[in-house]
């Protein structure tokens, strides 16, 4: 169960966090605020990852919320700290663009190491009732089939983090296609070309 909720609060904040950047990349932003922006997403996400499956079950959006906010917030809140400490210490990982390998390696790294730092954390609130353990009583609820509850999305942590793995594996793959492509052709190879 607390790998499952790590992985559940992993995959809200790498959402967050890599439209953070993006965005914050897109428009111009300094590093330090698109670093707000990223915590800041990445805690919507997350937030909203836990609020879905517990709407779905038929609790009103208040008691949702509040449920979600004592669960996941010191694991998010950890994943966080460590995931942007871990960036900070990588050279050139804030510097990075969103094209550039070094982005994508040591956000893989950044946001591993911050699974492993939040798995102690929420198997710490689970020994003790808290944390997601708040939320399971919900997660096997029959979902409510009427109104605007029948048309929210169940996605399991599984799907959500392939899907974020894959993102990762993809701009990595084009980061490395971009830096292979502006190499000079070497010395020979101009020459032959009557370069």
């Amino acid at each position: 169960m607390a790998a499952s909720a790590t992985l559940h609060c992993l995959t809200g904040c790498a959402i967050g966090e890599i439209a953070g950047l993006m965005i914050g990349t897109a428009i111009g932003l300094s590093t330090g605020w698109t670093i707000v922006l990223a915590v800041g997403l990445a805690f919507l996400f997350g937030y909203a990852l836990s609020t879905l499956p517990l709407l779905k079950s038929g609790l009103a959006l208040g008691a949702a919320l509040s449920i979600v906010l004592a669960a996941d917030t010191l694991s998010i809140a950890t994943m966080e700290l460590v995931d942007n400490l871990v960036m900070a210490l990588i050279p050139g990982a804030m510097e990075a663009g969103l094209v550039n390998v070094v982005f994508w390696i040591a956000m893989m790294i950044a946001l591993s190491v911050a699974f492993v730092a939040a798995f102690p954390v929420n198997r710490y609130l689970l020994q003790r009732g808290k944390g997601h353990a708040l939320t399971h009583e919900y997660h096997g609820a029959e979902p409510v089939q009427e109104g605007f509850r029948r048309y929210i999305p169940a996605f399991s942590s599984g799907a959500l983090a392939a899907v974020i793995f894959a993102f990762m594996l993809g701009g990595l793959a084009v980061s490395a296609a971009a830096e292979l492509g502006d190499d000079p052709a070497p010395a020979g190879q101009m020459e032959m070309q009557g370069h």
